[in-house]
């Protein structure tokens, strides 16, 4: 009857141990802060679960466009669902909060694609799982991020999509959101992914590989 007991009480422990991390998970998802970047609309929110908390608009994004694939030099924002792992409150454009592009999926899909050789897509993956983090000096570029304006123009920022690939918001946005969020927050990239990622190779190629955190 003790053993029955104690295996008892065990199995409801268990449960309920079960039953209350199910609700801590389910309770971090939706206080969960993230940013959904959407270049059709130039806008930037900022959502706590599923509740939009603030809006930037309009941001700029790269002058080149948007793309799942994006080769180094295109001046293309690279779509997808990344996460900031970096935070760089020196730089130029005032805060930089580096993503963690390239990753390793648009790296796969590189190579299939024929933009990176079986190789160079080895020597990336070996790199990725060394460091911890992508390389930033491969054929898909790196560098990254949102940022603010630093010394820009305004106005320019106002009316033309201008960054070599970044997102670019005001001064005071990104010293709000850089107090919103943290190093791991989800950062989502929505735009134009209909552009064959053949048409990459006719983009011309400029040296852009200089970090511009």
């Amino acid at each position: 009857m003790r053993r029955w007991a104690r295996a008892l009480v065990m199995t409801l422990s268990v449960l309920s141990l079960a039953v209350w991390s199910g609700s801590c998970a389910l309770a971090n998802a939706d206080d969960e802060v993230w940013i959904l970047i959407d270049d059709n609309d130039s806008t930037l929110d900022i959502y706590r679960g599923d509740t939009r908390i603030e809006r930037y608009e309009p941001v700029a994004l790269g002058r080149g466009g948007t793309a799942r694939v994006r080769e180094q030099g295109s001046r293309m924002t690279p779509t997808g669902e990344f996460h900031i792992n970096r935070i760089n409150r020196d730089s130029k454009f005032n805060i930089f909060l580096g993503l963690d592009y390239p990753k390793l999926d648009t790296a796969r899909e590189a190579m299939q694609a024929g933009l990176m050789s079986p190789t160079e897509y080895a020597d990336f993956q070996d790199a990725y799982y060394r460091d911890g983090a992508p390389p930033q000096d491969t054929v898909l570029g790196g560098y990254i991020g949102i940022h603010g304006l630093g010394a820009s123009d305004p106005d320019i920022h106002r009316r033309f999509n201008w960054t070599e690939g970044c997102v670019a918001v005001t001064n005071p946005q990104i010293e709000e959101l850089t107090r919103l969020v943290s190093i791991g927050t989800r950062v989502v990239i929505r735009g134009d992914d209909d552009a064959p990622i053949a048409a990459l190779h006719d983009k011309p190629q400029v040296d852009s590989r200089t970090s511009t955190d």
